[in-house]
């Protein structure tokens, strides 16, 4: 009769070990899909970056030739 209990608490620590071990594996694959989404978030954000610095020059231009054909005043 004193094994029933040890050995029924063994089999609960097992149990338990085992869903702590998935848990381990779980959190392990989240902490990389975190760093992936954060790798390709820092490349969206650099690219439009990029798509602003040239939306930026294209204003630019539009604003010089409209002074030059005198149609600023009149767009605005």
């Amino acid at each position: 009769m004193a094994e029933e209990p040890e050995n029924l608490t063994l089999q609960l620590l097992r149990r338990i070990d085992q869903r702590v071990q998935g848990l381990e594996v779980k959190i392990d694959r989240l902490t990389d899909d975190v760093n992936n989404l954060k790798v390709r978030t820092s490349g969206v954000e650099e690219g439009l970056a990029g798509v602003n610095r040239r939306l930026d020059r294209l204003d630019m231009r539009v604003d010089r030739i409209e002074r030059r054909l005198e149609l600023h005043d009149a767009a605005h």
